[in-house]
């Protein structure tokens, strides 16, 4: 990790070009990359040796921009995948195997519940659900004798819930189990989740760390802090033989690397999600403003949050930076600085209402995506958790006239403005 600020680390950390080399980080588009000794080509596959063979496992563009995240979450190594949706399904399934089960916090992104909830279920893999906001004693009841992790989202999109990392990394813990962590609404620049516990890291890349909707793509980072071999029995995928490696003990040959190393080498040869040295190019510089969008997003939300509040078409406001908002202090404790720039709120006209404010905006755009420079909206229920019954969308948060306001960084008088007169 760098001993440089916030700031700088956005734009100089992953890449050092040397004497003559290109300033900008370059695009390695290849897919192979040629050696003059086969028993060196050899010693890669056996892992025996670092380098690049094929752009499925490593390659030095992604490689770099990983480098980046990884240094501004704290992390000792990351893993770029294809998608926000890949790194979660990698981070859990990095760690566990049929017959094992997993505990989450229930306030999570739609498309994550449903992996949790039913996919990895088809694949013998339980997850049991908790309220976000339960007590010790009702985190501590959701545990098994199987249970391999605990997940949760920093800012859950799009209920807006705030966890509590400390609680949820201490009872983890004390179970002998990984806390995994999506940080993505909050980004390193607003939460550094391993400082508070967490273990594991991910990212919907696609969101602010892109921050311009050109790319879809996620990240895994490893703290290097959680102790594998104090729990080797839990994971005997870390810490016994890898026959599909000749007998390769994870634990053992790689140390603090190992289950970065695991994902790549493993998974992500096995299922190949991986992020496109393009679109980690275009990363890359997202990455190099995230430093300067995400004061602007938090602003201009809180603006936008106090004018909703004080509108008498408007039922409710949720934004965790607002004061007397119910997640409040919990924010002003692990994001000082800010949260995010999404808020959601209520029309005391109802689901209708709603979907009619919606229909009558201009500059803001209904789009099935959060968290980029241009304003926009989505009716939850209607379309990103559209999949859920009634019962699943109160425990992921989600109310019925719920809309998410993904707050861009345009001037606030012109949102305020199109919000106002589509109200109006």
């Amino acid at each position: 990790m760098s001993n440089y600020k916030m700031e700088t680390k956005c734009i100089q950390s992953g890449y050092e070009p040397g004497n003559g080399e290109p300033r900008v980080l370059p695009i390695y588009q290849s897919t192979t990359y040629r050696y003059t000794s086969s028993e060196q080509m050899g010693k890669l596959f056996d892992l025996e040796e670092s380098g690049y063979f094929y752009t499925r496992l490593q390659n030095p563009t992604n490689d770099a921009v990983a480098a980046k995240i990884c240094d501004l979450e704290g992390g000792i190594a990351a893993m770029l995948t294809s998608s926000g949706q890949a790194a979660n399904f990698y981070a859990i399934m990095n760690i566990v195997e049929q017959g094992d089960h997993i505990v989450c916090a229930s306030a999570l992104y739609g498309g994550t519940y449903n992996l949790f909830a039913h996919t990895i279920k088809k694949m013998g893999v339980d997850a049991t659900f908790v309220d976000p906001d339960c007590t010790e004693e009702e985190l501590n009841a959701a545990f098994q004798e199987n249970t391999k992790a605990v997940f949760g989202e920093t800012i859950a999109n799009p209920a807006l819930v705030v966890l509590d990392l400390e609680k949820y990394a201490k009872v983890a813990h004390e179970h002998g189990v990984p806390l995994i962590i999506d940080n993505t609404f909050a980004t390193p620049i607003n939460c550094r989740p391993i400082e508070w516990g967490a273990d594991i890291v991910t990212h919907s890349t696609t969101k602010y760390m892109d921050g311009h909707a050109t790319c879809v793509g996620g990240v895994i980072v490893d703290s290097g802090n959680f102790a594998w071999d104090e729990h080797a029995d839990k994971f005997p995928g870390l810490t016994t033989a890898d026959e599909t490696y000749h007998g390769i003990v994870y634990t053992e040959k790689f140390g603090k690397l190992a289950y970065i190393m695991k994902a790549t080498a493993q998974l992500m040869r096995d299922l190949g999600s991986i992020q496109s040295p393009q679109n980690a190019f275009l990363l890359n510089i997202g990455l190099e403003t995230l430093h300067l969008r995400m004061p602007r997003h938090c602003e201009n939300a809180l603006k936008v949050a106090e004018f909703l509040k004080a509108h008498e078409k408007v039922a409710w406001v949720s934004f965790p930076s607002m004061p007397g908002d119910r997640y409040y202090d919990l924010a002003k404790k692990y994001m000082p600085n800010g949260t995010c720039g999404v808020l959601t709120f209520g029309l005391k006209g109802g689901r209708d209402a709603a979907v009619e404010m919606m229909d009558r905006l201009k500059m803001v755009a209904i789009v099935t995506h959060v968290a980029d420079a241009r304003s926009c909206v989505l009716h939850p229920a209607s379309h990103t958790h559209r999949q859920m019954n009634e019962k699943e969308l109160l425990e992921a948060g989600v109310q019925p006239d719920l809309i998410r306001f993904s707050v861009g960084i345009e001037n606030v008088e012109d949102i305020i403005a199109d919000i106002e007169q589509a109200l109006r």
